[in-house]
């Protein structure tokens, strides 16, 4: 794999996205700052940013940018943010001013990068992450701290975040060294952190040990105490948990096992009580991520083996989920998938054949292909901005 750059190199210089691709994402890169207090003209396309592995064959020179019409779906492809390794997942700050990605290798790196609202970029500087292999990021919603999982060596890591977006020296590193691994698995694998709705926990989704850890987050010190811990069944393999935007229900994807699981919340404790696992609709689903629309009405599940995505209804409040049907993903091996703001399109990021789908969200919940697949290199994550 390629190295991460070192922190000491401090900030890269300013640069400039081409002037064609401005004119074919007329807002990309344009999120307000934390000061910025002017309006944008509604247009009818939106940015997307697009995740990758530079180490790969075929792969990325660094963050992907795009665009997508809000009323037909069609993705419009734009210049790349480079000087970024191995961005396999991305993170936008509350702000919208700075975006976060992990570089997954086995010196495990966060970096940030600005976005100017005149259409340029400026990376921010990379972060040691203290392990390898981190697969999942996120912003506290305070817009302070920065979280990651680190996939190969099983932990959790948090850095603090300036006021420019920039990061600071990690703040704490927390290793999954309890329970033992589940059935075939080599070690804990962490791979997922994410904050609760409500804001007062932190919970990371670990595969190898078949549990969800739940934490307290101290916000002066930046340092996490585990406060309970929810086991799901052997071998089950949890590697994606999404929230219900009623904050008590929240859905995990296991990858080993081929299941959905639907878990109770309790915000005031942080415990996390699983239930029983039900289908994904498939034999053999390898299922990567559950997404839920902002309504919270349907949830998406993306099955890697199949190359299908899961329409599930939800149901008495959050706390249920019907299976509804599956359709094709459009692309092999859909890694990750992500709603539009206002959830009338779904995007589908294809690792295997490179490629970004878009589907329209019918007021069913149903699925329709939305334009051509978007050709992006090993396209592993998706992010769509206001």
């Amino acid at each position: 794999m390629n190295a991460v750059p070192s922190p000491a190199l401090g900030r890269l210089s300013r640069r400039s996205l081409l002037a064609a691709a401005l004119v074919a994402v007329p807002t990309a890169l344009a999120a307000p700052t934390a000061l910025a207090s002017t309006r944008r003209t509604p247009t009818a396309t939106r940015p997307l940013l697009l995740g990758t592995y530079t180490s790969a064959e075929g792969g990325g020179t660094g963050i992907g940018t795009a665009a997508y019409d809000t009323a037909t779906g069609a993705i419009t492809s734009g210049p790349v943010i480079a000087g970024v390794e191995n961005p396999s997942y991305l993170a936008l700050h509350p702000s919208g001013a700075t975006v976060y990605a992990v570089a997954e290798q086995d010196a495990g790196a966060v970096t940030a990068v600005a976005l100017a609202p005149d259409g340029t970029y400026d990376v921010l500087g990379t972060r040691p992450t203290g392990g390898s292999g981190p697969t999942h990021l996120s912003v506290h919603p305070s817009g302070r701290w920065l979280l990651s999982a680190n996939y190969t060596s099983g932990s959790v890591a948090v850095h603090p975040i300036a006021a420019d977006g920039s990061l600071g020296e990690r703040t704490d590193l927390v290793t999954h060294s309890s329970p033992p691994p589940g059935p075939g698995q080599n070690g804990p694998h962490a791979h997922q952190i994410v904050t609760s709705p409500d804001g007062g926990h932190v919970l990371a989704v670990d595969l190898g040990t078949d549990t969800v850890y739940t934490y307290r987050l101290d916000e002066s010190a930046g340092t996490l105490t585990e406060v309970s811990r929810a086991a799901l069944a052997p071998g089950s393999g949890p590697r994606h948990l999404t929230f219900h935007p009623g904050g008590r229900s929240a859905y995990l994807a296991c990858e080993l096992d081929n299941t959905t699981v639907v878990c109770a919340y309790d915000p005031e404790s942080g415990t996390l009580t699983p239930g029983a696992g039900q289908s994904t609709g498939s034999e053999t689903g390898y299922p990567a991520q559950l997404v839920v629309t902002g309504d919270g009405s349907y949830a998406y599940l993306a099955n890697r083996g199949p190359n299908s995505l899961t329409r599930y209804a939800v149901e008495d409040g959050g706390a249920a989920l019907r299976l509804l049907d599956t359709v094709p993903a459009g692309g092999d091996w859909p890694r990750q998938l992500a709603l539009s703001p206002d959830s009338s399109l779904l995007f589908a990021a294809n690792q295997r054949s490179s490629t970004v789908t878009a589907f329209r969200v019918g007021s069913d919940g149903s699925l329709a292909p939305a334009g051509e697949p978007l050709p992006a290199p090993v396209a592993v994550c998706v992010l769509p901005l206001e």
